[in-house]
């Protein structure tokens, strides 16, 4: 599979500038011990369905030891595996065993913040304004006479106010720490050398375990501007814009350098920032050669089905990259956007969104670059309308109930049989709750059926690979009819995209792959196409 791939393509230390990576949602993703969760061992049990899903990487969100507010993102020991997901001799024997399947391990990496539970945090609290203790984390004092105010203006970016106060050792109204995010993920400090420090010891424990690399959180968000002047304008909840003056500091790319020297280490690892910013500029600077090996581009996960815009979004990606030599990134969801059916369905028509995710499916599948695929979305899934008796996102809570948050995207895959929880646990009352009308979507029904989702993506994956049609860094444009899109790769792949709402003429070439059936000979609207 992809050792093929990677020799003929690609040097093997460099497998993932042109890599399938899955995302896994642990919680979602497979529950062996039947607890509702999914787990490690579970993940293990489905290594097999990856494999034939033909992917050369899994990324695994966080697994290490949390409290779960964030459901992981709040991590109290960064080398060690929660127990909700399995122990460090489950980790090791996924690591084994995945490679044996030629897949690699990469895992999330979350070095903005720490859990509220971490011995850190419990240290800071315990001792003294000005300690050293309290110095890795961003104390301050309040401002009014009696300390009362919040130090500055800042909100969370899941809502309400970013700091909170303190109650110190004599039970007295304390400082204010700092939490762009929940309450209970103190911001680290950054200007503090420990650190980074203990970052680089997070990092070769799990690379001396045979991880590949990671997917680090909130890539730009570890720099914090100088004083914390107050902001302009509040920002909007889990929106990260180039203009909050919190994110994009210079400072963050000494940190990625530092981070970058720890993977230099081991050869054939690489690490993705979740670098969110829109200006091109300000991209590159995070993908330069000493610093990220890549970067998420989120282009494709944020815009509307158009075709104009789809280009647009294409051709600022790979000009963002090409600005330092860099491997371009596409990804349509992940667990904290609507899923792209959800997302490309107008007034809530799911036929119509799950032909578009198709179709774009095979444009992101099309492209020069690493491809991330969030697990579901091979599966076509949309996003569950919970009940909000269901909903455990920090952000609902936050929010003060205004933002559902992002658990519609985060339900438990939906694998065999007729009804929840579909062989996803043997346990009924599952984290989420799965929707009785997935039945028709899950692993089971679509292996079964060579027009499913499930056998597209099956298909589009073995011809990137296998195919040298695929190869090249570029995308040179077609003419196409108005609402549509037409490249092709210098190898010879051409990718047409229909957006409109009319059956238009292919381009010229042997069809290879379509995402929809021709219409008399005639590429159908909200599909896509391969041609060479």
């Amino acid at each position: 599979m992809s050792e093929q791939y990677v020799s003929n393509a690609e040097p093997a230390g460099d497998w993932w500038r042109s890599a399938v990576v899955y995302q896994v949602y642990p919680r979602s993703f497979s529950d062996m011990n039947g607890d509702g969760v999914g787990d490690l061992a579970g993940v293990i049990d489905k290594l097999g369905y990856l494999e034939l899903l033909g992917v050369d990487a899994i990324w695994l969100s966080p697994i290490m030891r949390s409290p779960m507010a964030d459901h992981g993102y709040d991590v109290s020991d960064p080398r060690d595996v929660d127990p909700l997901f399995g122990d460090l001799a489950v980790f090791d024997r996924l690591v084994r065993e995945a490679h044996d399947r030629d897949i690699r391990v990469t895992m999330d990496l979350v070095p903005n913040h720490t859990s509220d539970q971490h011995e850190w945090f419990r240290q800071a609290l315990a001792a003294a304004p000005g300690s050293a203790e309290r110095a890795r984390y961003i104390f301050r004092d309040g401002r009014g006479d009696d300390g009362s105010l919040p130090p500055n203006n800042w909100t969370s970016v899941f809502g309400g106010p970013a700091w909170r106060r303190v109650v110190e050792a004599d039970g007295t109204p304390g400082q204010w720490y700092l939490h762009l995010f929940a309450a209970a993920q103190p911001d680290l400090n950054w200007d503090n050398p420990e650190v980074l420090d203990d970052l680089r010891t997070t990092m070769r424990f799990w690379l001396d375990r045979g991880v590949d690399g990671f997917r680090i959180d909130v890539s730009h968000g570890m720099s914090k501007p100088a004083g914390l002047p107050d902001m302009e304008h509040p920002s909007e909840i889990l929106k990260h814009t180039d203009d909050d003056p919190r994110f994009n500091r210079d400072g963050v790319h000494a940190i990625h350098r530092e981070i970058r020297a720890v993977m230099d280490e081991y050869p054939g690892t690489f690490n993705v920032g979740e670098v969110w910013v829109t200006s091109n500029e300000a991209f590159a600077k995070y993908v330069r050669p000493d610093e990220l090996h890549l970067g998420f581009n989120f282009a494709l996960a944020t815009v509307d089905f158009d075709a104009d815009r789809i280009r647009d979004a294409i051709v600022s990606s790979l000009a963002a990259t090409d600005l330092v030599g860099a491997t371009p990134t596409w990804t349509l969801s992940n667990h904290d956007v609507p899923r792209e059916v959800t997302r490309y369905a107008p007034d809530g028509d799911l036929v119509i969104g799950t032909r578009r995710a198709r179709a774009m499916a095979l444009v992101e599948l099309a492209l020069p670059g690493t491809v991330f695929v969030y697990n579901g979305a091979e599966l076509g899934l949309p996003d569950a309308d919970l009940p909000d008796e269901a909903l455990v996102d920090p952000v609902w809570e936050a929010s003060g109930h205004t933002d559902r948050g992002r658990d519609g995207c985060r339900v438990p895959l939906p694998w065999e049989g007729p009804r929840p929880p579909f062989g996803f646990s043997r346990n009924p009352d599952t984290w989420l709750p799965i929707p009785a009308d997935w039945a028709p979507l899950t692993v089971e029904a679509q292996l079964e059926d060579i027009f499913s989702t499930l056998s597209l993506y099956r298909q589009a994956v073995d011809l990137r690979y296998n195919r040298s049609e695929f190869s090249g860094d570029t995308v040179e444009w077609y003419g196409a009819p108005a609402g549509c899109i037409a490249f092709r790769r210098p190898g010879g792949l051409i990718c047409a995209l229909n957006a409109s709402d009319v059956a238009v003429p292919l381009p010229p070439g042997q069809v290879l792959l379509v995402s929809t059936p021709l219409e008399g000979g005639l590429l159908p609207a909200d599909a896509a196409a391969w041609l060479v």
